[in-house]
């Protein structure tokens, strides 16, 4: 995170690319469930609602897309 300065005032802030955070409330698991394909909404700690696959859990940590508020990936551990 990058804040531009003028005359002791803010006037502007970089974000990074994409952001870790964490899944809060989703539906289940579905087992047999695969990597392509189908999504299921899932709301973030900070009560961002985004589309993820539907293998993914409550508790996972993914990565999202700070420009388009979309999923990238899971987080690397």
């Amino acid at each position: 995170l990058f804040a531009l300065i003028f005359e002791g005032e803010c006037v502007g802030i970089q974000l990074p690319v994409a952001v870790e955070l964490k899944i809060v409330q989703c539906d289940p698991y579905v087992r047999g469930a695969s990597a392509t394909g189908r999504t299921k909404p899932a709301v973030l700690e900070t009560g961002l609602v985004v589309q993820v696959p539907e293998y993914m859990s409550e508790g996972e940590v993914i990565k999202v897309d700070t420009r388009t508020g979309e999923f990238l990936s899971r987080a690397s551990s």
